[in-house]
Parts: structure tokens; C-alpha cells; sequence
């Protein structure tokens, strides 16, 4: 279905999307949500018959996907999803670390009483989920709390390339999420990031956010370990 953005006084009413973009935005959905994988084929004749459309819009999608960098084209094996190797993993984790702490530093300081409120609203829900036993519903929401906190940065560039590059990790954040006793150890760490926001602590928002993206030590050990091989390039 094409979504077209409610209008707002002062913004205008967004487009229709176009077939292409609709698809792009569904095979996007695939990839994050871990049903296509990496190193995955994305067939074109498969994908036209699966969302009955002719192969011109899947060429135009499939166009955006590797324009994204999520997946990538490889000659004769054709389009694939793309498959990061641990050296790149352990630097774009590191680069997803230092965007997430400037995200939160500026939080810290731009943050509307509106926005703080969302943050602690949205990291009762993810107790609730925690408590639940519901990973799935976990990981859903743990994004929406990083949403909310690159919105109260209130910036344009560093929130769009933020975003960008948690997408080209989507497929491996999740090994990270369900690690033992990685959900349990989100809960503090986004309080530690709620109350530096909520205090006006840039610097300490900053360390926070930093810190809970990171991947340190065991922790990396842990990582790395738990990827399937064929995920890796």
C-alpha cells in the first residue's frame, strides 16, 4: 500500500510512493527482519511473481537496495544481500558508536520535555517486553527508542546517515539482541541514557550511548562467535 504522510501545518503532504519504492521499502523489510539473509540471491523473476509486478519496478528496487549498500551486485552469482566481514563489522560498529553518541550528546541538549517523556514511555514497554520473554517484540521496540532519540538531536544529516548504517547492520544487530544477557543489560544502559538527556548531561549522554552500541571484550568475543558463517564475507 502506498503511505502518504499525514499533513501537518507548515509541512507539505508527502507523495505517493511508486511501485518500485513500495517494493524496495518490502524487500528492505525482508533483509532487516532476517528472512532474506546475507549472502541470500535476490532473483528477479522470484521477487516479480512474489509481489505480482512486472520486473521493471524490481529492477528499479533492487537498484535502490544497492544504492543503500544492503545488498550488492556480484557478477555472475548475480545480486546477493550483502556480507560483511568481521574486520568491517567491528569498524562500522565502532562508527555506529561514535554517530549514536553525537546523537545523545545533542539530545542532551535539544531534547524537548515531550521527547524525554516518550524516551522513559517507550523504555517501559521494553521492560514489558523483557519481561514478557518476547524478543521479537524486544528488538521492535529497542528501535523505536533509538528513533525517538536521533529525532530529540533534532539534525537532519547525522540522523539520516545514523540511520542508514544501523539498516546495513540490521541483519547482525540482531545476533547482538539476543545474546545472554544482552536485553537484560539494554534496560540499564538506556536508563544510564535517559537520565543524562533528562539532566542536561551532555557528556555523559554521550559516554552512555557510545558505550551501549560499542562492542567491547567478551562482549565482541561473544559477537563474533555467534555469527553463522554464512552471513560472513
Amino acid at each position: 500500500m502506498s503511505q502518504i504522510a499525514e499533513t501537518s501545518p507548515g509541512k507539505p503532504a508527502r507523495r505517493p510512493l511508486t511501485r518500485a519504492e513500495e517494493l524496495r521499502q518490502d524487500l528492505e523489510r525482508l533483509i532487516v527482519e532476517g528472512e532474506l539473509k546475507p549472502g541470500d540471491r535476490l532473483d528477479e523473476t522470484e521477487i516479480a511473481a512474489r509481489f505480482s509486478v512486472s520486473r521493471t519496478p524490481v529492477r528499479e528496487a533492487i537498484k535502490g537496495l544497492v544504492a543503500t549498500g544492503l545488498v550488492e551486485v556480484r557478477g555472475r552469482q548475480g545480486t546477493v544481500v550483502t556480507q560483511l566481514s568481521i574486520p568491517m563489522l567491528i569498524e562500522m560498529f565502532d562508527l555506529m558508536a561514535a554517530l549514536e553518541g553525537l546523537c545523545a550528546r545533542l539530545a542532551a541538549r535539544r531534547a524537548s520535555r515531550e521527547e524525554k517523556a516518550g524516551m522513559l514511555a517507550i523504555q517501559e514497554r521494553l521492560e514489558a517486553a523483557f519481561e514478557a520473554g518476547d524478543p521479537d517484540a524486544f528488538y521492535r521496540i529497542n528501535e523505536e527508542f533509538h528513533d525517538l532519540l536521533y529525532e530529540a538531536a533534532h539534525t537532519h544529516f547525522l540522523a539520516s546517515q545514523t540511520i542508514a548504517l544501523r539498516l546495513r547492520l540490521s541483519p547482525y544487530r540482531r545476533q547482538v539482541t539476543y545474546q545472554p544477557g544482552k536485553m537484560r543489560a539494554t534496560l540499564s544502559e538506556h536508563r544510564g541514557i535517559i537520565d543524562a538527556i533528562d539532566a542536561g548531561d551532555s557528556d555523559r549522554a554521550m559516554v552512555a550511548a557510545s558505550e551501549h552500541v560499542r562492542l567491547l571484550g567478551d562482549h565482541l568475543s561473544d559477537f563474533i562467535a555467534t555469527i553463522p558463517p554464512h552471513l560472513l564475507g
